[in-house]
């Protein structure tokens, strides 16, 4: 299918990228419009000079050098040069016709006319929808008009969050597309409108379409003063995209006492403190669509708020706009200044880029809108070529799952500078990031569908680099295929996927390796040479601050295995590998569970003992401060005390002192991968096997279990059917 991509920091290009497939709650919609935000599209195109942006901007030059203070100047640098070229999705609203639907979709039928919208969803021939950001589109509504309903119901949600009443005055500063649109529903909902830009077209717009009173000009206190008898307004709605704090200032001078402001805008919003107070004006903040906006429970996993209790959520915000649309109630047609073709998208984002072009919405329109049968003629293509086909080669092919940072960082750049091995394809549920990764680490193609990489011949290896909760089934079917797996712990999320991927190993004689890439760092390396001498057992103390895994991130919530499960899975594999010696059982404490945030089974204090009698604490935490350090390894044993930090410091005392710093950390990644490669290709057992991911993911649990029910428990692995260890 064809997309919409901004190309690295400012060119917008058409591709071909590999359709989507449709995942639960999940649509695939068809479209014949959709609308390009001006506002937030338009943010992330940068066409100053670098030097400009980043002193507009210098948060950007923070993130860099977080990158650098992870992965090393060189890798930051060809991250740098690859932000050139990279490819990102824009656009998030539109309409078409539903063309496919997951089976946990019931209440859409193929071919039904909606309007969607939500982050990601981008310009293409075929978006991917959660079904709470679609909306069916009544029939007396053009698909050109139905576009308007996700940016309607953002200024619906603004006017709601009002609460106006019959005869408020509101003024509405800034009358762009949101501004527009939140001015009708004003009138809508019985206030008198004020419409203020400084832009004379927009305030002429507005009027035609029913505001009450136009003023053009930055400053509009005396002409408001005029039209409310001195009162000041009701309300301020402020809709207009500024860095500074004009906007909402203007909007603080211009309210009564006791008046509100309601942002809806991106703007600053510094206010002098003494004003707010003597005018004690209530400030509310209008987020999205309304209820559910950023939710990831309600958009992609389709779980709706009760309308008893939540009246008005994005998905009916978005369908009483196009109620409104279909009772000419709310006009959404001279909003429209321009329209063209999907091929011609970077002339449509020249045009709002361009200030003398006066454009305002402007639509792209759809080979499927020239179609008498957009859903006949749906024929999706989820693997797209990005290099020449390559026959039958001596180097091992690798097939990459899960298009992530972790990847993109480490894993993929070994790949391609490692001898012996090649990149054959990648696999992501992102066509574009897919496309992205391909291009740039020179895969032979990239696909929306797993099943065409475990059904490639030339596929010999699949690195699988998903979420958690994808790694153990993901594994099964490479394994089942005849591929050798290399995947990201954890391996996986519960005993039953242990014992099944233990089993596959053994059926399939194919490698599994789990990545636990401190074993191949050279500081641990170091800390394990000076245990190897010892004579009696040790104590090993871990501690992880990751203030990261925390509120909506993914990683943190403890359905999908949380940070103990995702992460602290490497402390144990680690405290394993240095003892050479198994864990038996462990007793942990969490933090008091059931809250949002700190998450309590994320933060735990645990302790294990092991079969040569040495002991193990393991402490982890995600409620630290991320200027704290992070990772902190000490072992003890008979005359020897050693400690390594962040994978950058090194203290060994054994009777004299070694210590050892390197400015930028040494992760062990590259090691890593090329050990598993040569295991491959020599037919050797791999150094991290699969009973290491049983046995970490077991002990895992069992840390999880015993903070929940207050006792020690056992460790087992012949829980999984992993009791031998091999390899």
């Amino acid at each position: 299918m064809k997309q919409v991509i901004r190309k690295g920091l400012k060119d917008i290009v058409v591709e071909e990228v590999p359709d989507p497939l449709p995942i639960a709650h999940h649509v695939l919609v068809r479209p014949l419009y959709s609308l390009i935000s001006s506002g937030t599209e338009t943010a992330s195109i940068h066409r100053d000079s670098l030097l400009k942006e980043a002193a507009a901007n210098p948060s950007h030059l923070r993130k860099i050098w977080d990158v650098a203070a992870k992965t090393g100047v060189l890798a930051t640098l060809n991250e740098v040069r690859a932000r050139f070229s990279e490819y990102s999705v824009l656009g998030y609203c539109g309409a078409g016709v539903v063309a496919a639907r997951h089976p946990s979709v019931t209440d859409l039928e193929i071919g039904e006319r909606v309007a969607y919208g939500g982050e990601g969803t981008g310009h293409g021939e075929t978006v991917l929808v959660g079904r709470q950001l679609a909306a069916r589109v009544p029939t007396a509504v053009p698909f050109q008009q139905a576009c308007f309903a996700t940016l309607g119901s953002i200024a619906m949600n603004a006017v709601r969050t009002a609460h106006i009443e019959i005869g408020d005055v509101v003024a509405v500063i800034g009358l762009g597309l949101v501004g527009q649109l939140a001015a009708q529903l004003v009138r809508i909902q019985g206030g008198v409108v004020i419409g203020i830009d400084v832009n004379s077209q927009r305030v002429d717009l507005a009027k035609a379409l029913g505001a009450d009173h136009g003023v053009v000009g930055a400053s509009a206190v005396e002409s408001v003063r005029a039209l409310t008898d001195g009162r000041g307004v009701d309300c301020a709605i402020v809709a207009a995209a500024s860095k500074s704090a004009a906007p909402a200032q203007h909007a603080l001078n211009i309210c009564r006492d006791r008046g509100r402001i309601v942002v809806v805008g991106a703007v600053g919003l510094e206010f002098p403190w003494n004003d707010m107070y003597l005018k004690e004006i209530q400030l509310s903040m209008s987020r999205a669509y309304g209820p559910g906006s950023y939710d990831s429970t309600y958009e992609k996993l389709g779980c709706d708020y009760p309308l008893p209790y939540v009246r008005w959520t994005e998905n009916r915000n978005m369908e009483e706009c196009l109620r409104l649309m279909a009772a000419g109630r709310m006009d959404v047609r001279p909003l429209v200044t321009h329209e063209f073709a999907l091929d011609d998208a970077a002339r449509a984002y020249d045009t709002i880029l361009d200030p003398a072009a006066g454009s305002l919405a402007v639509l792209l329109r759809y080979p499927a809108a020239e179609s008498a049968d957009p859903v006949g003629a749906f024929a999706p293509r989820r693997k797209v070529e990005t290099a020449a086909a390559v026959g039958p080669t001596s180097s091992l092919q690798v097939a990459l799952a899960g298009a992530g940072n972790l990847a993109k960082w480490e894993h993929l750049p070994v790949i391609k500078k490692l001898p012996g091995a090649g990149l054959r394809a990648i696999y992501s549920a992102s066509g574009v990031r897919g496309k992205s990764y391909a291009r740039r680490f020179g895969a032979a193609y990239c696909t929306t569908n797993y099943n065409e990489v475990l059904q490639d011949p030339l596929v010999d290896m699949v690195l699988i680099a998903s979420r958690n909760q994808q790694h153990a089934e993901q594994a099964l079917a490479a394994l089942g295929a005849g591929k050798h797996v290399f995947v990201e712990k954890p391996m996986a999320l519960t005993v039953e996927e242990c014992g099944e991927l233990c089993r596959a190993v053994e059926a399939s004689g194919k490698q599994l390796a789990v990545g636990f890439n401190r074993r191949f760092a050279p500081y641990y390396l170091e800390l394990k040479a000076s245990l190897a001498r010892r004579t009696g057992p040790a104590v090993v103390q871990c501690r992880m601050n990751s203030p990261g895994i925390s509120g909506s991130y993914w990683m943190a919530d403890p359905a999908g295995g949380g940070a103990i499960l995702g992460e602290a899975c490497h402390f144990v594999d680690l405290m394993y590998w240095l003892l050479d010696s198994e864990p038996l059982d462990v007793s942990a404490y969490s933090l008091p569970t059931g809250k949002a945030d700190p998450i309590g089974e994320n933060n735990l204090a645990a302790s294990f003992r092991f079969a040569d009698g040495s002991i193990g604490n393991l402490t982890y935490c995600t409620v630290g401060s991320k200027t704290s350090g992070g990772e902190r390894v000490e072992v003890f044993a008979e005359g020897l005390g050693a400690a390594t930090e962040d994978f950058r410091r090194l203290r060994v005392q054994r009777g004299f002192v070694k210590e050892r710093s390197r400015l930028w950390p040494e992760k062990g990644y590259a090691r890593q991968m090329a050990t598993f490669v040569e295991s491959i290709r020599q037919g050797k057992p791999t150094e991290v096997t699969v009973y290491d991911g049983a046995r970490a993911t077991i002990a895992c649990l069992a840390m999880l279990q015993s903070a929940r029910e207050g006792r020690a428990m056992a460790i087992d692995l012949s829980l999984a059917g992993a009791g031998e260890r091999q390899g």
